[in-house]
């Protein structure tokens, strides 16, 4: 690749396509979404993919942005903390948080709620907090607000559980 070669991605990031000319094929999605489009709502907390901080969904899936290249996700459906509420409806899970102060200082907040939406878009919590505490696992909390994390995901799982069914009656 010559020094002035540029490669572009296409994405779709919370419902709007984004067609992104990258300079370097080394350029994460955390930093592609922070950087270019502004969405700063997914943090950098280790960039080791090891805290959570910049959880989002590709495709549906829980993803640490941070280990992620741009370039390999061409193509791919993005949802971020940003892509959540509908516009001043919060998502069940976003309300969950709130209503089971589910964080503190909030720095690892957006990471913990969408890997709760993905958790429960998976369908592996159940109604069992150490199930939700060992999938959640790879989402950490300096403030240690553990017990409110996992009594949002519960009942936003159990709020969604609901609705489902009753969309289906």
């Amino acid at each position: 690749m010559g020094q002035h070669d540029s490669l572009t991605v296409s994405l779709r990031v919370n419902g709007e396509p984004h067609d992104i000319a990258l300079d370097d094929p080394r350029v994460t999605l955390l930093d592609l979404l922070r950087e270019r489009l502004g969405l700063t709502g997914s943090k950098k907390g280790c960039d080791r993919g090891q805290c959570g901080a910049c959880t989002v969904l590709v495709d549906g899936r829980r993803v640490n942005s941070c280990l992620s290249l741009a370039i390999s996700l061409d193509g791919s459906e993005i949802t971020t903390i940003e892509g959540l509420a509908q516009g001043d409806t919060l998502h069940p899970v976003q309300a969950a948080f709130i209503a089971h102060d589910g964080f503190q200082c909030g720095f690892c907040t957006p990471g913990q709620i969408m890997s709760a939406v993905g958790l429960i878009r998976e369908g592996h919590a159940g109604d069992d907090p150490e199930r939700v505490r060992e999938a959640m696992s790879g989402n950490l909390c300096r403030c240690g607000a553990y017990i409110g994390i996992t009594e949002a995901v519960l009942d936003a799982q159990a709020r969604m559980a609901s609705d489902r069914q009753g969309e289906a009656a």
